[in-house]
């Protein structure tokens, strides 16, 4: 049987499709799980790298609850002309304690992940409540409300902390126990901010510009 004859008998027979199809989607998954598997250095945290503060995490929380990953990624790949736009490529080792990975696919706004210092706290607390003041002509909306609600107004940053405690992040019974008065006073938007000046804070100076790719 030809090739052609053989790909018109796989589209005629549904159940032979659909086991075709699982087969590719198979190889393709492990094509991208084993190396983590084979390779621990893949999953190990990057050098200096610690879990989120008490603050931090809620301002995470804040990120995806306003779907802030829709606009934005956070992931720096490496390719010339965007280390030149936002700075070193993104390490796996960086993203050890993201649960889960923000990395994201669409950017109506730029990338995040080496933001962290490059804005004074200031600036963002004017560009989350009136974005327009600090960046003419952008069409991210405004977030006033942050700026009014308790940053854990839930109640429930100890078991988030528990949570990821128990999927390995490396928080102590101490560093839990101390986390709502961590947020004591905060609000949304000050959580958020420590968040996004997070960000990027792990980058090495082990991978010049110049090693990006074209």
């Amino acid at each position: 049987m030809s090739f052609l004859g053989l790909h018109a008998a796989i589209e005629r027979n549904t159940g032979l499709l659909i086991f075709g199809i699982l087969v590719v989607a198979s190889i393709g998954g492990l094509v991208q799980v084993l190396p983590t598997i084979v390779d621990d250095s893949l999953a190990a945290p990057a050098e200096n790298v610690v879990p989120y503060t008490a603050l931090e995490l809620a301002g995470r929380d804040l990120y995806m609850r306003e779907s802030c990953g829709t606009c934005h990624s956070q992931q720096v790949r490496p390719l010339l002309a965007e280390v030149r736009r936002y700075g070193q490529y993104s390490r796996s080792g960086e993203f050890a304690y993201d649960r889960p990975f923000l990395w994201g696919s669409k950017r109506t706004g730029p990338d995040l992940h080496r933001l962290g210092g490059k804005y004074t706290d200031a600036w963002h607390r004017l560009h989350m409540t009136d974005p327009r003041s600090v960046v003419p002509g952008s069409i991210m909306p405004a977030y006033p409300w942050l700026a009014e609600n308790a940053a854990n107004a839930s109640g429930d940053i100890v078991a988030r902390m528990r949570a990821l405690k128990i999927l390995g992040t490396p928080y102590t019974d101490e560093e839990v126990a101390a986390a709502p008065a961590k947020l004591e006073g905060k609000t949304e938007l000050d959580a958020l901010i420590a968040y996004l000046q997070s960000l990027g804070r792990f980058a090495s100076d082990d991978a010049p510009e110049e090693h990006a790719g074209h």
